[in-house]
């Protein structure tokens, strides 16, 4: 054993009464406080309106829960079906077993759906989203200290981590620490989320694009950190299954990043219950922002800066009894009404409504 090293905890599990909480259980609740906690604060200063992303975290959490536990079923399915078990576990969910793809993946289609029903427009909320869950996986990953997962290669380096006799690998029963993975993998992840909010500003991403982006870069860290785990993981002809899948996720989202290239705008985080949103996206269009032109953004537009100036929002159709400033005129040539809750009343930074500026 080298003479420092990293130790690991002598527990990873305290019951209280006949419940058992498992730090792996705790870490991952911390990331999710966390990351809700910046994807909220984001999505403000995007002018969003406060609680909307709690609102829509109460059903994408518990379906992003289930999803990852379908995920860690079918991934290591000999461990609940079979001679010899008790296909009831896989309803046991506070003994472990869930997958992060499934969570992340069964929580997006949550949150779309509830999108879609309340008519709110999802790709701001992926916007403030993406680097935040980067930052949750990072906090989440430190679980697997508790429980002596993801470790490589035996090690003497000063911040080798240090695994008990029970949990070693076969073959590697007589060595005691190895390479800390699960430290590698959480500061791969706090990386991804530095260059995923870069790149959001530097490139005016997308929602879609940044939730690609985000993929893709966490999906190549994870891929290596499987290449160098040798403890124990599922695996299918030989494969250990979540390698196959990040090569999917990383596959999938070059490829998306490669079609939508040309795809830029900036999110507006902007609904009203009860009526269509205004577009989640501007594209575009005035392709002379860059060479410094004017657009109908305002003389805004060529600064340089990441923003543009949404079109207004009108909160009720224009009907035949609209009257304008004199009674007579039509409802179009009145002044546009000021939002009510729960469409964007602002952001923090100059007078100008309607200017994005994703953190």
């Amino acid at each position: 054993m080298s003479v420092a090293y990293l130790p690991s905890p002598a527990r990873g599990v305290w019951q209280f009464g006949p419940v058992p909480v498992r730090a792996y259980a705790l870490c991952a609740l911390l990331g999710l406080v966390i990351a809700l906690w910046l994807t909220d604060r984001r999505y403000r200063r995007m002018g969003g309106p406060p609680g909307m992303i709690l609102d829509v975290a109460t059903v994408a959490v518990p379906v992003g829960i289930i999803g990852g536990r379908l995920y860690g079923v079918l991934s290591n399915y000999r461990l609940y079906f079979g001679t010899g078990h008790d296909w009831t576990s896989v309803f046991r969910i506070w003994d472990g077993g869930l997958g992060v793809a499934g969570i992340v993946g069964a929580g997006a289609v949550g949150a779309w759906v509830y999108c879609r029903r309340y008519r709110y427009s999802l790709a701001p909320m992926v916007l403030a989203a993406a680097p935040a869950l980067a930052v949750a996986q990072a906090i989440g990953s430190w679980g697997n200290w508790f429980s002596q997962r993801m470790y490589g290669a035996p090690s003497t380096l000063p911040f080798a981590v240090a695994i008990g006799p029970a949990r070693r690998a076969s073959g590697y029963e007589s060595f005691a620490t190895f390479q800390p993975i699960f430290l590698y993998e959480s500061l791969w992840d706090l990386l991804v989320a530095v260059a995923v909010a870069w790149a959001i500003r530097r490139f005016r991403l997308t929602g879609d694009r940044a939730f690609a982006l985000y993929a893709g870069l966490y999906a190549v860290g994870r891929l290596a950190a499987e290449r160098a785990r040798i403890d124990y993981s599922p695996r299918v002809l030989g494969i250990r299954v979540t390698e196959f899948a990040m090569l999917v996720v990383v596959i999938a989202a070059t490829a998306y990043l490669g079609i939508t290239r040309a795809r830029r705008g900036e999110a507006a985080a902007v609904a009203a219950v009860g009526q269509s949103p205004a577009p989640a996206l501007i594209p575009d269009a005035d392709r002379n922002i860059a060479a410094g032109g004017k657009t109908a953004a305002g003389d805004n537009a060529g600064t340089g800066r990441s923003a543009l100036r949404m079109p207004p929002v009108r909160h009720r159709p224009a009907g035949p009894d609209d009257a304008g400033p004199h009674g007579n005129a039509p409802h179009g040539n009145a002044p546009d009404a000021a939002a009510p809750d729960g469409a964007m009343s602002g952001r923090e930074g100059p007078d100008a409504p309607g200017l994005i500026y994703p953190a």
